[in-house]
């Protein structure tokens, strides 16, 4: 009888552990998310003017072309933003193949923006994050590729670093934050975009 009573205590405590934890929390969370943070809790999607879905503020994405401000590289899965294939080069720092491609990356890099062949490049320029999906640059490496986007784009460089200013996240107080705010790519070239002469 004491095997049977305890059996259906089981079944009756772990019926309502499964209640109160696969059904009442989670819907509990999920109802606070979408009341007090609707927008990242659905993925913080940005949409373009034509209220169109192009991505989340959360996830890079590739830019090509000389009008476009470039995202950091990224290694995740073959053609680089797979966020099914998140993840780094997984080489360390002695690698051969590592300083090889970041050689031949900083080099595309001063000639793409016209800049000497001894210019410093920043380093989140020329190396993929740990996950290959941030979707930032150095507030640096932005004004960096700000000539070339002015000019390819036919605009004063000055809108062109106030566009940068605007889409220039503060996470953080100022203090805290560094020499180095990081800049959203994808809300950057949207804003672009947007920018009539």
């Amino acid at each position: 009888m004491n095997i049977v009573n305890s059996l259906k205590t089981s079944v009756v405590l772990t019926a309502i552990l499964a209640l109160v934890c696969c059904g009442l929390y989670p819907l509990l969370v999920w109802g606070l998310g979408q009341g007090l943070f609707p927008a990242q809790a659905n993925g913080s999607l940005i949409t373009d003017r034509h209220n169109v879905v192009v991505g989340s503020a959360l996830l890079g994405q590739p830019f090509g072309g000389e009008t476009y401000f470039h995202p950091r590289p990224s290694a995740a899965g073959p053609a680089g933003y797979d966020a099914t294939a998140s993840g780094g080069t997984n080489l360390g720092p002695t690698s051969k193949k590592l300083a090889d491609a970041v050689a031949q990356a900083v080099a595309a890099y001063r000639q793409e923006n016209g800049l000497s062949e001894t210019a410093e490049v920043p380093a989140d320029a020329v190396t993929s994050s740990g996950s290959g999906l941030d979707p930032h640059i150095s507030l640096r490496n932005a004004l960096l590729q700000a000539p070339r986007v002015a000019a390819k784009r036919g605009l004063a460089e000055g809108k062109v670093r106030a566009l940068i200013a605007e889409n220039t996240d503060h996470p953080f107080p100022r203090f805290l934050e560094g020499e180095q705010p990081p800049v959203n790519v994808l809300t950057l070239n949207l804003a672009l975009d947007g920018v009539t002469k």
